[in-house]
């Protein structure tokens, strides 16, 4: 969200006709009519130099790609902590780096990093809260990962309470949205802005000293004695008495040959293929979109810091929209997935229509919210569907696959905004196409809701498996 605000494009004339020739000449002619500062008020970045705004954008979305491939087989390997720590203090340095950053070169090299390192991290972090908790807990923290309820609960309960974990830690992203938009009103210096919204991480940095080590991974390499004593400190954490633990020796050796493998039985199985390629669009239309109505928030009518804010509230209600419409049969996931994007596209396409200068409730803006509510609705329900579309044994590889789409959708989302210099409806016709074609593409996929999770790639060819999902499906009609 950090460069909507530094990189908002404030009005401004030029006294005199044309555009001077060097940088130095167009900073003595260039008039800025507004009470705040950006990179563009300060480097100049307007007509020729308009797109290194969304440059910017661009390769923090390119980092979060290559944080997202490094960071986890670099904490398979290194351990869940030092790396968390690592990516977490770098991020911490070139945030900081952005708001002293001296030219653009810098600031944008410096957006990139903070994207590697703050992707990778975020990853991560998300492992090490997973393989914190018991395996009950696990299954719901997983966001459904494993795609099974613990034993002896209902399915329907677990999925619930998926959801709602879910939408609680999306929820702080929404809310930090709008929290963000208060702190860009209050401090209207860019580099003050950047400074102060980058110094919780020192904070959280020296929090984050206290956890432990995943007692999973330190199992798994084998290192049984401190994985004991982690537990033993979680256990006192929790307020139990000290346990008599004792764990059974591990080899510390990990199936290398199943996982390498894994992305290339997603393209020989034929039932997988196409899935993953429909899902791979689907996940990269939800980032596009979304990222691309985010981003679009600093580029609407009306004032910057409300739209920026509300772009961030209108996510709340999606929420426990996606929790109630999922679990019932008359729409499962694959009909309220197809309505949500649908939805979002119709009311991206409807605010071209609308006259620019309406007020909020009745301009382009209220649909463009609307569009974005619809969007993150649809985004949360696809992380719970893609896992319950590919078998156990290949959903971490379908999930990264598709992860990797969904970046790509976040790197051209920056650009979109830029395009109202065409028409100011262009934006809204790009995002609403890419969401009904998405939409519609979704009615091609299966529906999971009360049918079995296939454990391998030979259930889904299975007719066991086949007659059990038909039984399933009559039972809960």
């Amino acid at each position: 969200m950090l460069i909507v605000l530094v990189g908002a494009v404030p009005k401004y004339h030029i006294d005199q006709e044309g555009i001077p020739a060097s940088r130095a000449e167009l900073a003595k002619h260039i008039h800025f009519a507004s009470n705040f500062t950006s990179i563009v008020t300060e480097w100049y970045l307007i007509d020729q130099e308009t797109y290194k705004v969304s440059l910017a954008s661009s390769l923090f979305f390119a980092g979060l790609l290559i944080g997202n491939i490094t960071f986890g087989p670099l904490s398979d390997k290194l351990g869940r902590k030092p790396v968390y720590i690592s990516g977490l203090f770098f991020d911490v340095i070139f945030g900081y780096v952005t708001a002293l950053a001296p030219n653009y070169d810098v600031f944008a090299v410096s957006r990139f990093f903070v994207g590697i390192v703050n992707g990778g991290m975020a990853l991560v972090s998300f492992v090490l809260t997973q393989e914190y908790v018991g395996k009950s807990f696990w299954s719901f923290t997983a966001s459904s990962l494993q795609g099974q309820p613990p034993d002896g609960q209902d399915k329907t309960g677990h999925f619930l309470l998926l959801v709602a974990l879910g939408s609680l830690t999306n929820l702080t992203f929404a809310v930090g949205i709008a929290v963000y938009a208060l702190l860009g009103y209050c401090i209207r210096e860019w580099r003050y802005l950047a400074f102060v919204s980058n110094t919780p991480g020192v904070f959280f940095l020296l929090l984050s000293f206290m956890l432990p080590e995943s007692p999973r991974w330190l199992y798994a390499q084998g290192k049984t004695a401190e994985a004991e004593y982690v537990l033993q400190y979680i256990a006192l954490g929790n307020g139990k008495e000290r346990l008599n633990l004792k764990l059974k020796p591990s080899a510390g050796t990990l199936r290398k040959a199943e996982s390498s493998s894994g992305i290339l039985n997603l393209v020989q199985q034929p039932v997988l293929r196409w899935r993953t390629i429909l899902l791979m669009y689907i996940w990269y239309v939800c980032s596009f979109v979304y990222y691309g109505l985010t981003l679009n928030a600093g580029e609407l009518r009306g004032n910057l810091y409300l739209n920026v804010a509300l772009s961030g509230l209108v996510e709340v209600p999606a929420f426990p929209l996606c929790m109630f419409f999922i679990e019932k049969s008359w729409s499962g996931r694959r009909k309220t997935m197809t309505c949500f994007l649908t939805f979002a596209g119709l009311a991206c396409v409807f605010s071209m229509f609308l006259p620019t200068n309406a007020g909020l409730l009745l301009g382009p803006t209220m649909l463009a919210l609307c569009g974005k509510m619809m969007v993150s609705a649809a985004f949360n329900i696809l992380y719970i569907y893609t896992s319950e579309l590919y078998p156990t044994v290949l959903r971490n590889a379908g999930l990264g696959v598709c992860s990797m789409s969904c970046r790509f959708g976040g790197i051209l989302a920056p650009f979109v905004p830029s395009m109202k210099s065409l028409s100011p409806s262009v934006p809204f016709v790009v995002f609403g196409i890419t969401g009904l074609s998405a939409g519609f593409l979704t009615l091609l996929l299966p529906e999971t809701l009360n049918k079995p999770i296939a454990e391998s790639t030979e259930d889904l060819q299975s007719p066991r498996y086949q007659v059990l999902k038909n039984e399933e499906a009559e039972q809960s009609s």
